[in-house]
């Protein structure tokens, strides 16, 4: 099964954007490595939403390119994306899954004060599970 390492700070971080975000999404890329299965992810980068939609998200390519290089300057990838679902379930939407298309791709979902996790693989969601994190 898929682990994910998300140290406190991060996850809280996410969860308070998403509050910040209100009715439209919030959204972001997650840096970090990838082994295997085991995601470990390290920074956030907030992408600006430019989705005309407050129930969808659509990423700034520019914030796209540069969340790219820095995590390439921290020696890092770009492991996965984080959005809210702020009147919705912490799960991929129809919507998601329409968008969505890197396999090996970390998924979060921020609904209320939860947040939800699932990899991309072979053109589904698959649910993955949280590694408890003493960061």
């Amino acid at each position: 099964m898929t682990g994910i390492l998300l140290p406190h700070d991060l996850r809280m971080q996410i969860l308070r954007e998403a509050r910040m975000a209100g009715a439209r999404e919030c959204c972001g890329l997650l840096e970090g490595t990838c082994n295997g299965d085991r995601f470990h992810i390290v920074a956030l980068h907030a992408v600006q939403n430019l989705a005309r939609e407050a129930d969808r998200f659509e990423m700034n390519p520019r914030d796209q390119v540069a969340a790219q290089k820095a995590a390439r300057a921290n020696g890092h990838i770009l492991v996965g994306c984080y959005h809210s679902h702020p009147n919705g379930r912490g799960e991929p939407s129809a919507a998601d899954l329409a968008g969505a298309g890197q396999e090996n791709f970390l998924w979060l979902i921020a609904a209320g004060e939860s947040l939800s996790s699932f990899v991309y693989l072979r053109g589904e969601f698959v649910g993955a599970d949280w590694v408890t994190s003493s960061e």
